[in-house]
């Protein structure tokens, strides 16, 4: 996880940023998007998903950083936390009956989130007005019954 949330994010953005921002200032008009892809559990500790919720605390963290970092050279950064999507990490621990718990616990009142939702929050944030702020955005399911 540590690779992945953390040190890919890394990676990703240091081979990104400079083109990102060599597009930026070529036009006084233009703007590049960043947004990253985090979770709410960067921000609700779930029992049993320490380290997880450390490399979403961490993503969050360092989005934040670069917002503060880039925004005057027109990049406008953002994090979309989504919060009930079905990913590995659950059937990974599906046999852990505490966490099978706690997670059903949040699946009996919420529908799962599929991945074009997650697309459609991204495109959400990116089509906003060039001179807003793209910021963050939580997107929760909900019981469609």
């Amino acid at each position: 996880m540590i690779a992945v949330n953390v040190q890919g994010l890394l990676h990703t953005t240091r081979a990104a940023l400079p083109h990102l921002l060599k597009s930026a200032d070529e036009g006084p008009r233009q703007v590049a998007d960043i947004v990253n892809i985090s979770s709410i559990a960067g921000r609700i500790a779930w029992s049993g998903y320490g380290v997880y919720n450390l490399t979403k605390f961490g993503v969050n963290g360092f989005t934040e950083s670069l917002r503060q970092e880039v925004t005057q050279r027109h990049v406008r950064v953002g994090v979309l936390e989504p919060g009930g999507v079905d990913t590995e990490l659950g059937s990974h621990n599906d046999h852990k009956p505490e966490v099978r718990e706690a997670i059903g616990a949040l699946y009996q009142q919420t529908a799962v989130l599929a991945p074009d939702d997650i697309a459609d929050g991204v495109t959400y944030m990116v089509t906003r007005p060039r001179h807003a702020s793209i910021g963050e955005l939580w997107i929760m399911p909900t019981d469609q019954a």
